[in-house]
């Protein structure tokens, strides 16, 4: 873990840091003042590199950075924070972002389950027609981008209503033909990371794996538990309980289009972010029965039985043998 800046640390002679208000695994977030534009508050993104990489890796590395972080500056798109500026200071690398004020909606999560009640379907329906607009928006960049960290923590409500998808640690620019290093090398969060998104390529990662993230970002907002991770899902596939199981509340259509963006093999899901929105809405019907399922290890059929009832179908099972031998004798 990088050491972090100190408050009232100034950079670029432009940014003083006011404090951290986030961490991850390869930098931290930090609220700063933008002293050439009195007022404005903004937040800084760091992102240090593995410094044991081979020097030609961690200059391509670092060259990815700043062609990213040119793309990112030039979104503009209502529910996501505009970046302004990046810059290096020494074997770190920072992006400046807007600062989005209100709550993340894992902490109003975690406000209704202290309540004992499930956040509301209509509300959260709401934010996810907010967020598949602003995913359809950078799935449809040329090239693509893909987010690669959907998760409830990520998404930032304002005061006005408005969400907004934020912390771009780990986008990824989808070149044509180009083996691509992540601008923050890691897999996202466990709970919503598709299983193509293990490893160390990153090549077989599209808008697919963001349509994966999001509809596990919805199954926990909707039933306030964390989705089983996929690697889990594919030993044993009941290992995902039914939303509907945990909040009877739910609508079926809403159910079915998640368990659909939740789907292990990325063929099996929407096709595209705009067609699960619809699928959420009742727009379009979603499939009842999820193919991807047969990616993965099923349980044995038996253990869906009591012992007590395969003892019954054993002993019946041996009956029908010693009639059948009874009559051929």
């Amino acid at each position: 873990m990088p050491l972090s800046l100190m408050n009232g640390e100034t950079l670029r002679e432009r940014y003083i840091v006011r404090e951290q208000i986030g961490q991850g695994g390869t930098g931290n977030i930090y609220l700063a003042e933008d002293i050439r534009l009195q007022g404005r508050l903004c937040a800084l993104k760091e992102v240090e590199h593995n410094q044991v990489l081979p020097s030609e890796v961690l200059t391509q590395a670092r060259d990815q950075f700043f062609r990213e972080a040119s793309v990112l500056a030039r979104l503009d798109h209502p529910n996501l924070p505009k970046v302004s500026d990046f810059f290096s200071e020494g074997p770190r690398d920072y992006l400046v972002m807007d600062y989005i004020p209100g709550k993340d909606l894992r902490q109003i999560m975690q406000d209704a389950r202290r309540s004992n009640t499930f956040l509301s379907e209509k509300e959260v329906l709401n934010w996810a027609t907010q967020i598949a607009e602003a995913l359809s928006y950078l799935h449809h960049q040329d090239p693509p981008i893909v987010h690669r960290d959907i998760k409830p923590s990520n998404i930032k409500l304002m005061p006005s209503g408005l969400v907004k998808l934020v912390d771009f640690g780990l986008v990824k620019i989808m070149a044509p033909g180009e083996v691509t290093i992540t601008v923050i090398q890691g897999q996202g969060t466990a709970l919503y990371t598709p299983l193509e998104q293990y490893g160390g390529d990153d090549t077989h990662t599209d808008a697919k794996a963001d349509i994966f993230s999001f509809g596990a970002t919805l199954y926990h907002l909707l039933t306030n538990e964390p989705p089983a991770e996929a690697r889990k899902r594919f030993l044993n596939s009941r290992n995902l309980t039914p939303p509907i199981d945990i909040n009877p509340r739910l609508s079926q259509h809403v159910e079915r289009a998640v368990l659909w963006a939740m789907s292990l093999h990325p063929d099996d899901r929407p096709a595209d972010v705009l067609i699960f929105r619809d699928a959420l809405l009742g727009k379009l019907e979603a499939p009842t029965q999820i193919q991807s399922e047969r990616f993965g290890f099923e349980t044995p059929p038996f253990s869906i039985f009591t012992s007590e009832q395969i003892a019954g179908y054993i002993a019946f099972g041996l009956f029908l043998v010693g009639l059948i031998a009874t009559v051929v004798r």
